[in-house]
């Protein structure tokens, strides 16, 4: 009987030890689909005025937007992520949308515009890029420099252009904004202009960079970040903010997100804290050319939020769109 009660107590203690680690607040677990070369610099920003040590999960080229989404799918009934750091507000909303995100209130989160947080916290977007085009100045003439994407289309720049494949990344998410936008018709109309204008189908918004830097192309669709590393490198070309006297630029915050059920979570919470500050902003201006959404300074090379007519988006709406025309994208690019 003694020998039992000793087991008993030790199984008690061993427990308690396990459950105090998991519940730690000297550690977190973030997954991120944002760029590990933006991402990293900023965990280890947090681990160094924080003390805790971050232990982040990072999407790879190959499983680029999907990779870290999807694990936090598999894991949702045994969590192993504490916060997921989204490159863009569509997937965070298909983790909202099946329950596995707790709504957090970061008192950071005030200084973010309404547009781009939720009300109860579910989740708040910070850190923006934007879709541009971008622009080779030898080729094109300041008089002739296209101000909308439906410049795409216009015979005068035929086999001259390029976007990145409408199957992945942003240009799936820009695509659907359009969709809601405009409805099916037009955004199907639009799509068809662009084959029939023999626009470029790259693999991706760096390869749409590489052919406009090149002289491959005259102009092309892409994001911020690309757009800002062509400049960078000093190529002979132009970033423009589309459509301001239209529908807009359609602008995607990085997205911060509690995961439901997370092994840490007051670990978490200051992680979340961390990300939506000011310095963090500034951090990711410099580092990746993101648009702060908390304040007006962009940097030299990049217009402001307070710059630029962004395009009225419901993001809740877009994941749903992304989803939906993915049967009608794969018969466009020609994939069946």
């Amino acid at each position: 009987m003694r020998h039992r009660r000793a087991a008993a107590v030790a199984g008690l203690f061993m427990l308690t030890v396990g459950a105090a680690c998991r519940d730690s607040a000297n550690e977190v677990t973030p997954y991120t689909s944002v760029d590990q070369v933006f991402s990293e610099p900023v965990f280890l920003a947090f681990e160094e005025h924080s003390g805790v040590v971050v232990r982040g999960v990072f999407d790879t080229e190959e499983t680029k937007s999907t990779g870290v989404l999807n694990r936090i799918i598999a894991e949702a009934n045994a969590p192993q992520a504490d916060v997921f750091w989204s490159g863009d507000p569509a997937r965070a909303f298909v983790l909202i949308a099946r329950g596995l995100v707790e709504p957090y209130r970061s008192p950071n989160a005030a200084r973010i515009p309404p547009r781009y947080r939720a009300d109860d916290g579910a989740w708040t977007g910070f850190a923006a890029r934007a879709r541009v085009l971008l622009i080779n100045t030898t080729l094109v003439t300041d008089v002739d420099r296209p101000s909308s994407i439906a410049d795409l289309t216009n015979p005068r720049w035929r086999g001259r252009t390029a976007i990145a494949n409408p199957l992945f990344g942003t240009t799936t998410m820009h695509v659907a904004a359009l969709f809601g936008a405009w409805g099916d018709d037009s955004a199907k109309a639009f799509l068809g202009a662009l084959k029939r204008n023999d626009v470029r189908i790259a693999s991706s918004n760096g390869e749409v960079k590489r052919l406009v830097v090149s002289g491959e192309v005259a102009f092309g669709l892409t994001d911020t970040d690309d757009a800002y590393s062509a400049l960078q490198e000093h190529g002979a070309v132009a970033i423009v903010y589309p459509d301001r006297d239209g529908i807009g630029t359609l602008v995607m915050p990085t997205v911060a997100v509690l995961i439901k059920g997370a092994p840490h979570p007051v670990a978490a919470k200051r992680l979340i804290d961390h990300l939506l500050s000011v310095e963090t902003e500034e951090r990711l201006v410099q580092l990746g050319a993101h648009i702060p959404l908390g304040t007006t300074n962009a940097g030299a090379m990049l217009a402001g939020l307070d710059q630029l007519r962004p395009m009225t988006t419901d993001y809740a709406r877009l994941a749903q769109e992304m989803e939906r025309i993915q049967p009608w994208l794969r018969e466009w690019v020609g994939v069946r």
